[in-house]
């Protein structure tokens, strides 16, 4: 299989880059930008792949709720434009969405039938996209994840979760973070590895694809602290009392039914997950030399 990576340079895409197998063309946001009709055309036949992955998104949460028209053009538009520009060439796509469809109301972890209901901008866009895609390509794949964590660290946000929890953690700032949003927090290496698994099955459709379990962000942040041995100032907050400008759900948990259905096994627990992160970050090792670990 012949695969077009777009958006090489962010977690998800560097991972991607890593655990590919097969042919794969990566292309970074400064190579191709999605939301260039032409260019994003061109490219698509140029390359002839068989599968186009579209990781791009304008990710910024808080950002999209003032920057709405950004937001759209990338999550919504760029995302048709891939999804038709792919099914021009003969190809099928693979678009990367967020457990931020859900308004997070329901008790129980939610499964690719259950209707999105966006809480935020960032939110609305993205399940606008996935709704642009299914249309314009009957190929299609489109994987929910959440509260991802890679070893490129997030483009344009200038790392992720844990790196940051660690900088101010080793830094002797006192930590405030919400502990009243669950989720699965997803390491993108493993997320990379199932995305190729489920681009050979053809079995084109919706999916959830978590690493297994869920915590809070707080719960995430002392688990953290815990493998490396810190013990930080770290005070449990509630979301009203963080302010941010974008609502987030209160629990967005996903059941990954739709790829146990397509014969693939689930992902590891997000604790042996992030250990593993870690380890490959070396901070596991910082830990044991440093007397912490």
């Amino acid at each position: 299989m012949r695969a077009l990576l777009i958006g090489s340079r962010g977690q998800l895409g560097s991972d991607l880059c890593r655990i590919w197998t097969g042919d794969l063309v990566a292309l970074s946001h400064q190579e191709l930008d999605v939301c260039d009709r032409d260019q994003v055309y061109t490219t698509i036949a140029r390359e002839a792949p068989d599968l186009v992955i579209n990781t791009a998104a304008y990710h910024r949460v808080d950002e999209c709720e003032s920057n709405i028209a950004r937001a759209f053009e990338v999550n919504v538009l760029g995302a048709k434009y891939v999804a038709e520009a792919a099914r021009q060439a003969g190809a099928a796509v693979m678009f990367i969405s967020t457990d931020y469809v859900f308004d997070g109301e329901q008790d129980s972890p939610y499964d690719e039938e259950d209707p999105g209901r966006p809480l935020s901008v960032y939110g609305v866009s993205k399940l606008a996209g996935e709704h642009v895609v299914q249309q314009s390509n009957p190929r299609h794949f489109v994987v929910r994840s959440s509260s991802l964590f890679g070893i490129a660290g997030a483009s344009g946000k200038g790392g992720n979760f844990v790196e940051t929890m660690l900088r101010k953690a080793r830094a002797g700032e006192p930590l405030r973070v919400v502990d009243d949003q669950v989720s699965s927090p997803t390491f993108t290496a493993d997320l990379a590895a199932k995305l190729q698994e489920l681009a050979a099955t053809d079995r084109f459709g919706l999916y959830h694809v978590t690493n297994s379990g869920q915590t809070s962000w707080c719960r995430f942040a002392e688990k953290i602290f815990e493998l490396v041995g810190l013990q930080p100032s770290l005070t449990a907050i509630t979301s009203e009392e963080l302010g941010a400008p974008a609502a987030r759900p209160a629990f967005s948990v996903m059941a990954n039914r739709a790829l146990a259905e397509a014969g693939l096994s689930l992902l590891r627990p997000w604790e042996d997950a992030l250990e593993a992160y870690l380890g490959e970050k070396g901070h596991l090792a910082s830990a044991v030399a440093s007397g912490t670990g």
